[in-house]
């Protein structure tokens, strides 16, 4: 029997193909318990980390809502030549408003991106903060690695989160980001 939740489960709420976008922006964040967004080969015009920032007031705070995350990866050269699962404490945040990297210097090469998911749990509820975990996966450009990135944390806030802006900073980008609800059952 599957325990989990299959693709079946997930409403397509909406969706954002960018082509030489500087960011994402998702609203309507209501009617459902978990979202998750799905990024599909993101692909920046230069090489920079993707960031996500949320807000309680439709934008006008700067995406800046205050949070704390946790930061970790996995990475393996192409060469074979080094691996490591390392805590990536540079890319935590204690009590933060700035937006928060979920992946670290994908590249900017034609054959070079970056794909992964987020999922954000219950964000209408005013009583208790907002959980959110991500994980992506990119070609570090920088490193020349192949990065298998984990995010984990919470918005510290008991406002209710109604948007949420992906965006690679300095920079823009191309490629597709899915948003989906889950169906209650």
């Amino acid at each position: 029997k599957d325990v989990g939740c299959p693709m079946s489960d997930w409403k397509l709420i909406s969706e954002v193909t960018a082509s030489g976008a500087a960011n994402a922006d998702f609203t309507g964040l209501t009617g459902y318990k978990i979202f998750k967004f799905v990024f599909i080969s993101l692909n920046p015009a230069v090489d920079r980390s993707f960031q996500v920032g949320a807000t309680i007031d439709g934008g006008t705070d700067g995406f800046a809502v205050i949070h704390t995350t946790t930061y970790f990866d996995a990475t393996h050269k192409e060469d074979d030549s080094a691996a490591a699962l390392t805590y990536q404490t540079a890319y935590d945040q204690a009590q933060a408003t700035t937006f928060q990297t979920i992946a670290t210097d994908t590249g900017s090469a034609a054959d070079e991106c970056m794909s992964g998911e987020m999922y954000l749990f219950n964000p209408s509820n005013t009583t208790y903060v907002t959980h959110f975990y991500t994980r992506c996966q990119n070609f570090d450009g920088h490193l020349n690695v192949s990065a298998d990135s984990y995010v984990a944390g919470y918005y510290n806030v008991t406002n209710a989160i109604n948007g949420l802006r992906f965006k690679f900073p300095l920079t823009t980008f191309d490629g597709t980001i899915k948003q989906y609800g889950l169906v209650a059952g």
